[in-house]
């Protein structure tokens, strides 16, 4: 009889996050952030600071803050750190010193799941899923 193989010990790539609630027998969702970026491109109003202290935000370049202060510039709907393609390859131009607003959003999260749904992304699925022997 087939047997699911148990990759949990294999590594995943920098940037993605496994969703260990996913339905049994569907697979396992895996949100790659960096093959994604629909976050950091889904509203003007969604990157604003708020719980950011002076110091933090004295850290953030001045080209990326908005001009009323109040959060990321964005260029449309896109943050203006993002670089690379959304739904393709992305990064955050300052990805460690991101003001918080960009850490709370989880991959897999609701803010994560409607900036994709936005997007017209599906819900990925780890290219591990049903492979019953990873060696083959």
């Amino acid at each position: 009889m087939p047997h699911e193989a148990d990759h949990s010990h294999l590594p995943l790539p920098s940037g993605t996050a496994v969703d260990p609630g996913w339905p049994a027998g569907e697979g396992t969702a895996v949100f790659d952030c960096q093959s994604c970026g629909a976050c950091c491109s889904y509203s003007a109003d969604w990157p604003r600071f708020s719980t950011e202290d002076d110091a933090q935000l004295d850290r953030i370049p001045e080209k990326f803050i908005a001009a009323d202060l109040s959060g990321m510039r964005c260029d449309g709907v896109r943050c203006s750190a993002l670089t690379g393609e959304v739904g393709k390859h992305t990064a955050c131009g300052i990805y460690d010193i991101r003001p918080d607003v960009c850490r709370a959003c989880m991959p897999g999260g609701d803010d994560c799941l409607m900036a994709r749904a936005a997007h017209g992304f599906e819900l990925p699925i780890s290219p591990l899923a049903g492979i019953e022997d990873w060696s083959a």
